[in-house]
Order: structure tokens, then sequence, then C-alpha cells
């Protein structure tokens, strides 16, 4: 049921606008955790990355799970886009990074484990708490998932397997592509209270994103400095 109180600014603006603002200054955490500073530098080994592609395998998995279960629900039907998919992705990637037995040889960080079960109770009671997950990681992969694809290309040397969790070759255009994903939030049937819930799942789904970084960061600090 829409909400009575009187408009605020959540209700005055666009709400993709306001929940790109509200979640700015942790994205930008997100974007300059650590880890990432250090990958995006070519500080890093590319086995370095390789332990974020098997976080994002268990990540991607949970994610296209409660996809898969969202597709009747009248909200969260509008954020599952088969063209997003990663897991096919990650899987090709996972053979070239790891090897042909990849799937016996990788296991998630307890970060990992917490954020894939935070996904999972999150959007068993609520369509809300999914978009916002959904929403943290795809868009995010989109648009600057793309430097690391240049990155893996430019300073490591892998081409095609190894990269193709960055390719969205099935979206005609990625700009036109966001601006509809935005326009599906905008158009979202959530009160002002739900909308504030949304903004609050969403500074959570980055602050998961960064305590994966962190536990990365440390296993390289471990290994470098026993």
């Amino acid at each position: 049921m829409a909400s009575t109180t009187a408009p605020s600014e959540l209700d005055a603006r666009p709400f993709s606008k306001v929940l790109r603002e509200s979640t700015r200054a942790v994205h930008e955490k997100a974007n300059h955790s650590t880890y990432m500073d250090a990958l995006l530098g070519g500080e890093l080994q590319l086995a370095d990355y390789t332990r974020l592609a098997v976080q994002y395998y268990f990540i991607y998995r949970t994610i296209e799970q409660v996809s898969d279960r969202m597709t009747g629900d009248e909200v969260g039907s509008r954020f599952v886009f088969d063209e997003l998919r990663r897991l096919p992705s990650l899987r090709r990637d996972l053979a070239y990074l790891v090897g042909a037995d990849w799937e016996s040889a990788i296991e998630p960080l307890p970060a990992t484990m917490a954020y894939c079960q935070r996904i999972r109770e999150v959007s068993a009671e609520w369509a809300g708490g999914y978009v916002a997950h959904h929403y943290t990681r795809y868009l995010g992969d989109i648009a600057g998932g793309q430097i690391i694809r240049r990155l893996l290309e430019n300073t490591y040397g892998v081409q095609g397997p190894g990269t193709l969790f960055y390719h969205f070759d099935r979206l005609d255009s990625a700009p036109a592509f966001r601006d509809r994903y935005r326009a599906r939030l905008d158009a979202a049937p959530w009160s002002e209270a739900e909308r504030e819930r949304v903004v609050a799942e969403t500074l959570i789904a980055f602050e998961c994103n960064v305590a994966v970084f962190d536990e990365l960061d440390a296993e390289i600090g471990e290994r470098t400095h026993p």
C-alpha cells in the first residue's frame, strides 16, 4: 500500500537517483578498499584476482538461485534478466584460471558465506532485499567492472576465458540497459518506508562486498608477511 504521509526526499525525486546518492560513500569505500586499490594498480598477482573470481562464483550462484525463485514475484520478477546471468561465464573463467577440477578446488571465504546467507535470508522475506543485492552487484559489473576487464587483458595478458565475467554481449547497449533498470527502480510500487528499507539493504550489500575484499587482502598479507 502506498504511503499516506507527506512526500519526502525519497518520494520527491526518482528513487534510482536517491539510491545512487544515498550509497555513494559506501560505494567509494568498496572501490577504494586496500584490495581493490592494489588490484587496479596492477600490484597483485593473477592468482590474487582468481581468489576474487572464486568468491564471485559463490555470490552469483546465490543471487541467481534467488532470481529463479523471483520469477513469480510481482516486484522481484521485474529485476530478473536472463541476459545478465553470470554463472555460465564464471564457470568458463574458473576452468581457465583454476583448472579443469575447479569445482572441487574452490571454497568460499567466511565473509563470502555470510554475504550469501544475507542474500538468502533477506530475499526470502522480501523482494526488495533481493533487488538491493541485485542492483549492487550487476549494475556495478556492467559499468565499473569493465575497468577490471581491461586490467586483466592489458596487465595480466588474459584474453577471452578469464575475463568473460565482464562481457555483457547479450546487452545491445549497456547505457540503455542501465536506464531501463533505473526506470524499473523508479516504477517499483514501494512505499516510502519500503524505499528506505531498500536503501538500508543496499548499504549492507556494499558492506558485504567490503568484508570480502578485506578478507582477500588479509590473505595476501599472510602470504607476503608470514
